[in-house]
């Protein structure tokens, strides 16, 4: 398979002129009967030159709140492109996505396979088309994931904070949480960063799932992105806060048992205060599980029976400072605010209770 031209309106046999759009694939593999496995790539151009953005999701195949943000762009075209091109890829495991599953066929990650070779195995292959005919053609990319399997997270973006330009873009996206972090190898992220691309992911939500809520953050965070790089006029929507976190850690069950959670997604939590209560299947509890530190509740798990050592809730650690900054900003948000409808629907996932006060 060759490199794509760098001509941004050339895709195969269709091109693209400035101020059109149009809907085209891109060549990927074969599949088990030797027939044409492609990737649909919508293609938006402005009529004026400017950057070239790419939206990616499903780079695992049962991540799909970001496919469901992309077909809205496609579909309700929520801004006027005025500058540049988008790249709107809404699967880029089509494989897994086809079978709703995380993985390949030949059981690899295609998020530990970038940048990809044209004669490794099938995911690496895959990788290499998708790096080849979209992100070396573009200047920024936006990667659209969602926690794993039996996992939901509330929105936060990462990003290698380090690399000023990419710095700009990730605080341009507009999420209160940032989590600096080059990304682990062989991902999307950090091998369009070395190609000089640079990209952040977005992690929101559920496997399985369009989740309007997250679907609203993302497109918003896109959007601002775009204003950012003047692509698209408006004001850009500002996040209640904005932290940087250089550190998290999972909280795991200690027993084994059913869990009564008493915090949600993206809920700030104090060291000591209750994450959930364990008990089995009779009731009796067995302990509580407490944070170990101060932070925000940056993922949980949505299956309540746990065995020891099963990851239970996933924290952003931030100081004093930034603890007090937050807990100001929510006491001042509406309950219409986007940040509280995304964590109250986020919650409907889990069952959540008051910690029981103990007898006097």
């Amino acid at each position: 398979m060759t490199d794509a031209t760098t001509d941004i309106g050339v895709w195969g046999d269709t091109r693209i002129k400035p101020g059109q759009s149009a809907a085209v694939h891109i060549l990927v593999s074969q599949s088990y009967a030797g027939t044409d496995i492609r990737i649909p790539v919508y293609v938006w151009r402005a009529k004026k030159p400017g950057p070239t953005v790419a939206v990616t999701a499903a780079v695992h195949g049962d991540e799909i709140n970001g496919t469901g943000a992309i077909r809205h762009m496609i579909v309700d075209k929520p801004f006027e492109l005025i500058a540049g091109t988008l790249v709107l890829v809404p699967v880029v495991n089509i494989l897994g996505f086809e079978r709703h599953s995380r993985y390949l066929p030949d059981r690899r990650d295609l998020n530990r396979s970038f940048p990809g070779t044209h004669e490794g195995s099938l995911a690496s292959r895959l990788a290499r088309a998708v790096f080849n005919q979209v992100i070396k053609r573009c200047d920024y990319c936006i990667d659209l994931h969602t926690a794993a399997v039996r996992r939901t997270n509330f929105p936060n973006v990462r990003a290698d904070m380090t690399n000023d330009k990419l710095a700009d873009f990730t605080r341009a996206f507009g999420t209160e949480l940032i989590i600096s972090s080059q990304g682990p190898v062989g991902s999307l992220r950090r091998s369009a960063n070395k190609a000089d691309c640079p990209t952040l992911i977005l992690e929101a939500g559920e496997v399985w799932k369009i989740e309007p809520a997250v679907v609203e953050h993302a497109v918003r965070g896109i959007s601002n992105c775009l204003i950012h790089l003047k692509m698209i006029k408006g004001k850009p929507k500002a996040p209640a806060y904005q932290i940087i976190v250089n550190k998290t850690r999972w909280v795991r069950a200690v027993n084994g048992g059913l869990l009564s959670f008493h915090i949600s997604p993206g809920d700030i939590i104090r060291e000591g205060e209750p994450i959930a209560t364990n008990t089995s299947l009779l009731g009796i509890e067995q302990n509580t599980i407490a944070s170990p530190m101060n932070g925000i509740v940056l993922g949980m798990t949505t299956m309540p029976s746990v065995a020891p050592g099963d990851p239970i809730c996933h924290i952003a650690r931030i100081n004093k400072k930034a603890l007090k900054e937050a807990e100001q900003a929510r006491e001042a948000m509406s309950d219409q605010s986007l940040h509280q409808r995304v964590q109250d629907n986020l919650a409907t996932s889990l069952m959540v209770s008051e910690m029981d006060e103990p007898e006097a």
